[in-house]
Parts: C-alpha cells; sequence; structure tokens
C-alpha cells in the first residue's frame, strides 16, 4: 500500500482523528474518548466524543500558540515536526495534570485526557483561561525517548 492510499483510507476509516494521537501512541497518556484501531501494520486512534474533540482542539491550539518561545521557532502554523509536537502534546498534559493537581490533589485518574480537561475546566474555567506559563514549565522541560546507540 503506497503512502496516498493509505491516507486516503485513514481519513475514511477515522473520521474525528484524536488531537493527542502522537502522545497516546507514544504510550505516554490516555483517554476514554479515544478508540485504537490498526490499518495496514499501523496503530491509529480515533475521538468518540464530538464535543471533546472541540475542546482537545483549542486545547493543542493554545498549546502550540503558547509553546513557539519554548520549541524555539517563530510561529507555528501547524503540525510540527514529530519530536516537537510529542513535546507540545506529553509535556502540555503533563504540565496540565501538574497545575490541575496543586489546586486540588484529590482529583481521580490523571492519566485520561478527557477526565484531565473537565477538571482543568471545572477549575480554570474556559481552555483559554488555563495557567498557560505553568503549562509550558512542563513542555520545557519534558524529554522524549533518547536514542539507542548501536
Amino acid at each position: 500500500m503506497d503512502e496516498d492510499q493509505y491516507r486516503s483510507i485513514y481519513r475514511s476509516v477515522n473520521q474525528h482523528k484524536c488531537v493527542f494521537e502522537k502522545a497516546i501512541n507514544a504510550r505516554r497518556c490516555n483517554c476514554s474518548c479515544a478508540r485504537r484501531f490498526n490499518l495496514a501494520d499501523r496503530e491509529g486512534v480515533a475521538c468518540d466524543s464530538g464535543k471533546r474533540y472541540e475542546d482537545c482542539l483549542k486545547l493543542l491550539l493554545q498549546l502550540r500558540q503558547n509553546a513557539s518561545f519554548a520549541l524555539r521557532v517563530a510561529r507555528i502554523d501547524g503540525q510540527l515536526p514529530h519530536a516537537n509536537e510529542i513535546r507540545v502534546q506529553a509535556g502540555g498534559l503533563s504540565g496540565l495534570q501538574q497545575v490541575v493537581l496543586k489546586q486540588d490533589p484529590t482529583v481521580p485518574d490523571m492519566n485520561d485526557i478527557d477526565g484531565l480537561l473537565g477538571a482543568a475546566e471545572q477549575q480554570f474555567g474556559q481552555i483559554e483561561d488555563f495557567p498557560y506559563p505553568e503549562i509550558i514549565k512542563a513542555i520545557t522541560r519534558f524529554k522524549g525517548r533518547q536514542r539507542r546507540r548501536r
């Protein structure tokens, strides 16, 4: 299967691609709204919640916009290179988790993106009002998987 054909079939199978698919596939987090599927020999993640999909998209756009300085890029117009995208997704969710737990340490199951976003919205209101300076610190500190030496 060539890459163009794969992308075409992927789009038809996955109407709502999970916004945090890279972080989920990297096993950095999980989501109760996510549904995993296999196509060819690759794994994909779909979102089963229309409202949460929109919320996650808003969050990711805010994370990208606020992380441009931490990533040392002038502006971000879309998806980043893979390593930086993982850094924004996984580091951003980790930072959001730290901020939410600092406010309320009794919040359960922070490995669930849906639960994390719900708890954060309950504490801070709208996604635009999240404390991004604190969240971006986690993106800056985030270390991806180290390369193996051969």
